[in-house]
């Protein structure tokens, strides 16, 4: 069963354009859908991407395309990046805004056909139906009503559709990253949280790997001249393990951990890989101080750590600048029946690259949907009217900074 719906459609101009294009917007749910588009399937992402290409095109955006160098030796689809300009420069009060969506899913090629796209009333359902493809669509058509409504109020549109973000975006983060440099606001196109709430932050997330060395000695003969890297892990992994609860909002976790090679040898080498989440950068880095205070005292004589750092995605902070961006949406959406919350999330996406890079950004504003990445997903297709609607408006006053 899905959430019910708490939306009830009152008065907005923007609204009757979203209500006209339902039908055609459930046409082409069904048919990207039905394209199997997972991170490792590039030419699923490609027909996906093929399709996003023709529509911003027809909608007189300059688009590029781009493949990326493939992902741990993994091929990824082709990425969009699509700018309109507008007609309110930037020295008279013009905004750039950029929406970012994605083009891949996390099921297997086969998933499309085995579950097809289907309707239940007003819940749709299908592989991607939320994530990500009722977003996609969602900023398409928004953006295809601000065109027939000639609202041009804004000093350039940013379009990017990116292939890989169910696996972390390693092949289009950069490309993330340039498109973002100099926009004033971002807008992520996933869909809204199961009770309706847009996304105000999400967490960062940190890898870490820890080397444990020791020395090897044989374990019936003379262990005594060894040095237990084993040991010394295990005792890290209590160490680090304790960190929880030390901060608001950090959790540490090691997931993996490899010791040794043979029963009859003292150990002479360990790793440990370690996660550690935050809401925001500062907790971050006083996560990995902690970890290096923790390595630079190993348990066991005669064995030593190193911590290396081996990737970084920041979070997305809740901010006073998003704030103001949830409050014009959150007016906006009163005006639309649509009671707004503001969620914070621990799962990352395209959003923290772009917030952590000082931009103001506003997640979930595709319809509302849930059970992402398992056979249950759906959409609740009844709210896809007014949140098109609110997402265009959005846009609108967004890009006019003289309206604020």
């Amino acid at each position: 069963m899905t959430a019910p719906s708490r939306e009830q459609l009152h008065t907005n101009p923007l609204l009757p354009h979203a209500e006209a294009r339902l039908e055609g917007y459930l046409t082409d749910l069904a048919a990207l859908v039905a394209i199997d588009s997972g991170s490792y399937s590039p030419v699923g992402v490609n027909q996906m991407a093929d399709w996003t290409q023709n529509r911003l095109h027809r909608l007189g955006f300059d688009v590029e395309r781009v493949t990326p160098a493939s992902s741990h030796g993994h091929p990824v689809g082709d990425m969009i990046l699509a700018r309109k300009a507008g007609s309110l420069p930037v020295e008279q009060g013009g905004q750039r805004i950029l929406l970012v969506a994605h083009l891949d899913t996390v099921f297997d090629d086969g998933i499309a056909a085995a579950r097809p796209f289907h309707l239940d009333g007003h819940t749709a359902r299908g592989p991607g139906v939320s994530d990500d493809k009722a977003g996609l669509l969602a900023g398409i058509t928004a953006l295809e009503i601000l065109e027939e409504t000639r609202a041009s109020q804004y000093a350039e549109l940013v379009f990017l559709a990116t292939p890989d973000e169910e696996i972390g975006s390693p092949a289009s983060r950069p490309m993330t990253e340039a498109a973002a440099r100099g926009v004033h606001f971002a807008l992520a196109l996933e869909c809204a949280r199961e009770n309706g709430d847009l996304v105000i932050a999400r967490k960062g997330v940190a890898d870490f790997r820890v080397s444990v060395t020791g020395r090897a000695a044989h374990a019936g003969i003379e262990p005594e001249r060894g040095a237990n890297a084993a040991l010394a892990a295990a005792h890290l992994v209590v160490a680090l393990q304790s960190l929880n609860g030390h901060w608001d909002d950090v959790t540490v976790n090691v997931g993996v951990v490899r010791a040794g090679s043979r029963t009859n040898i003292v150990c002479p080498e360990a790793e440990l890989r370690v996660e550690v989440r935050s809401a925001t950068a500062a907790g971050l880095a006083a996560a990995r101080s902690a970890i290096e205070s923790a390595a630079a005292r190993p348990a066991v004589a005669g064995t030593t750590a190193t911590v290396e750092q081996l990737d970084l995605c920041p979070p997305m902070e809740d901010t006073p600048s998003s704030r103001c961006m949830f409050d014009q949406a959150r007016h906006l959406a009163a005006g639309l029946g649509i009671s707004l919350g503001a969620a914070a999330t621990g799962g990352v996406g395209d959003a923290n690259f772009i917030a952590g890079l000082g931009v103001p950004t506003l997640d979930g504003l595709g319809p509302v949907g849930g059970a992402d990445h398992t056979p249950e997903e759906w959409l609740d297709t009844s709210t896809v009217p007014a949140r098109v609607a609110l997402l265009a408006s959005l846009i609108a006053d967004l890009g006019d900074s003289r309206t604020g």
